[in-house]
């Protein structure tokens, strides 16, 4: 960020070509690595980041365009060809009034805030370590997002799947950049390589783009002859993508081999989500610990015969047990409703669905306040099995969330006992004459409806002895 600070002051008003080239770097770098910190700090902070520099970005592109449309007429044009005198007259003019749009977007570019953001945005950035799993399962994700463009355009070969392929590699790429040196180090090259190839064969588009707009053709002969020589040279660049990506030696699967392999991505998914449940956290301490109390009662009241289904909704448990507490960051009174929504809005990461995501909001919602009743909408469209299973979720972590009511660990441990008739929970921490009693005498209510039977809070075994 403070690069940017840098290069506006070099560019003035001059915008050369090699100042203009740096400056756009500079700021597609900050933006790039704004794009991958929203995944996990909802900070709004980046957000803003990203929209003060949109506008010199783009301006700055746009007059980059104008030089490179022009190199590659220098490239392509025959000799005493009146197209390309037109195209340059053309870019000439345009290139002055870009000039003239990228200094009024250099005047109003806010420099106070840009550098209140370099004081305050890198501490935040920090706390995720560069070639970080996370970090390696949001590359993982703008992985598939381009292998599945690279498919689309091999299938369609139109300009916009083309075109669509080389933003998705470039997304790939730029997180790589930023996030995963040690891999950037061996794949920078290929990267560049692979992104400049797509990036030539846009710019070939857009300069055949370019000339129909503005009639650059005096007669047919000459505008088939540019097409072909255009054609030609697009097939080029196509044919050098391929050469890497497609075939024994393409480079997708070498990419994918270092990054995480399928039985790891839930994993790092839950990591995620737990890692921006701790951006927003007030007390990141007590829903660990709420997490580690949620994880033992669920361990002791669910149904060992489904080890797949069991395992699934302890992650989902595991997942609301740490974002509980989210909506502390924007309310006080009701924040849980908040902490609700702020789950939900949440794009799911790799491994993790939508409906998943819906089931923890909902399990969060929980952990205080109401029951779950039919009145409440998102509750009542759910089919009855999963508001069984919300009811079961949200009566843990209701009950869990009780046994740290004041943040300070005593209750240290649950064990639970269960029988046909009756569930025991022996607190390690809990004495009868606490004042916790009480309390958990009205937290354990959700739970009984969830288990269909009465539930005792008692000392642990230890203690009574």
């Amino acid at each position: 960020m403070q690069q940017v600070h840098e290069q506006v002051q070099k560019v003035g008003d001059g915008f050369k070509s090699e100042t203009v080239h740096d400056l756009r770097t500079a700021l597609r770098r900050c933006r790039s690595m704004a794009d991958g910190l929203m995944a996990f700090d909802s900070d709004p902070a980046w957000k803003k980041m990203r929209r003060v520099g949109k506008q010199l970005f783009q301006s700055l592109g746009a007059l980059r365009d104008t030089h490179v449309l022009a190199e590659w007429i220098e490239k392509l044009a025959p000799s005493d060809d009146s197209t390309s005198g037109m195209l340059k007259e053309f870019l000439s003019r345009r290139e002055q009034e870009l000039r003239t749009i990228s200094a009024v977007a250099l005047r109003e570019f806010e420099r106070e805030k840009w550098n209140s953001w370099t004081q305050q945005l890198p501490s935040r950035a920090a706390r995720i370590h560069l070639n970080s799993p996370l970090f390696a399962h949001l590359a993982l994700e703008r992985w598939q997002e381009a292998h599945s463009l690279h498919h689309r355009a091999l299938r369609n070969r139109t300009n916009i799947a083309y075109h669509d392929l080389r933003i998705g590699i470039k997304h790939f790429r730029y997180t790589v950049e930023n996030f995963l040196p040690r891999l950037h180090e061996f794949w920078a090259t290929d990267l560049k390589e692979v992104q400049d190839a797509l990036g030539d064969v846009h710019d070939l588009d857009v300069l055949w783009a370019t000339a129909l707009r503005v009639n650059a053709f005096p007669e047919p002969a000459i505008r088939e002859r540019w097409r072909a020589r255009l054609q030609q040279e697009r097939q080029t660049c196509l044919a050098k993508y391929r050469d890497r990506m497609v075939g024994k030696n393409s480079l997708w699967p070498v990419w994918r081999a270092a990054l995480p392999q399928a039985d790891e991505i839930r994993a790092l998914g839950l990591r995620r989500l737990e890692t921006w449940a701790s951006f927003l956290d007030p007390d990141l301490r007590h829903s660990r610990h709420v997490a580690h109390l949620s994880a033992q009662l669920f361990d002791g009241v669910s149904d060992p015969s489904r080890p797949l289904r069991r395992e699934l909704y302890r992650e989902i448990l595991q997942a609301a047990a740490m974002m509980h507490d989210v909506g502390r960051s924007r309310m006080h009174k009701g924040y849980h409703k908040e902490s609700s929504r702020l789950v939900r809005k949440l794009c799911p990461p790799l491994g993790w669905t939508g409906e998943e995501l819906n089931l923890v909001s909902l399990v969060a919602r929980y952990h205080r306040g109401a029951l779950p009743n039919e009145a409440q909408k998102k509750f009542s469209t759910l089919p009855n099995s999963k508001r069984a299973i919300v009811q079961l979720l949200g009566g843990i972590l209701r009950f869990a969330c009780a046994c740290d009511r004041q943040h300070n660990g005593q209750i240290r441990r649950v064990e639970v006992e269960s029988s046909t008739n009756v569930m025991l929970i022996h607190a390690d921490g809990y004495g009868t004459d606490s004042a916790l009693g009480e309390h958990l005498a009205s937290a354990r209510f959700l739970l009984e409806i969830a288990c269909h039977r009465p539930v005792f809070v008692v000392p642990s075994k230890s203690h009574a002895a």
